[in-house]
């Protein structure tokens, strides 16, 4: 039924784990290695791209937990033939719900708004960030401060 789905879009969202389950296609074990490995991921993208060659991007978050509160965290994308990794950095977890969504909330936005893809990838892994950091799945982030922690800046609260 997803496969189905999949066919008719051109943007692919999801954790590795949804898309080995949802299109049957090998790939990683979930948690495998104990760490964000890009390569891992990228070979899985390359097999989802050969079973729906009009997929045109593809992104996921990469989390490694080590606790409850304390996760690595990365993203991948692949945009047309070029794959771009956002940096891997640890995390501070108050409330893990969301962060996914938050990484395609500010992905997408930076693809609307006519941002290169890395920079797209950038926001999207910086919101990502911040949403863990918020109690449920609310962003109480602004623009601004996605944009500082895509640049390199700290999580710090700025006013």
């Amino acid at each position: 039924m997803i496969g189905r789905i999949v066919e008719n879009v051109d943007v692919l969202l999801g954790n590795e784990e949804d898309v080995q389950q949802a299109l049957g296609i090998s790939g990683p074990e979930p948690g495998a290695g104990g760490g964000v490995e890009v390569k891992s991921f990228v070979g899985l993208m390359d097999r989802v791209r050969e079973r729906y060659p009009n997929l045109a991007v593809m992104a996921t978050t990469l989390r490694d937990v080590r606790s409850a509160n304390r996760h690595i965290w990365s993203a991948v994308a692949r945009v047309g033939d070029e794959t771009f990794a956002a940096p891997s950095t640890e995390l501070d977890v108050y409330d893990r719900v969301g962060g996914g969504d938050g990484f395609a909330a500010g992905f997408i936005y930076g693809l609307l708004a006519g941002e290169p893809p890395e920079q797209a990838l950038r926001l999207g892994w910086a919101h990502g960030a911040l949403v863990t950091g918020y109690p449920g799945d609310t962003t109480m982030a602004t623009l601004a401060q996605v944009r500082a922690i895509a640049a390199g800046g700290a999580a710090r609260i700025q006013r």
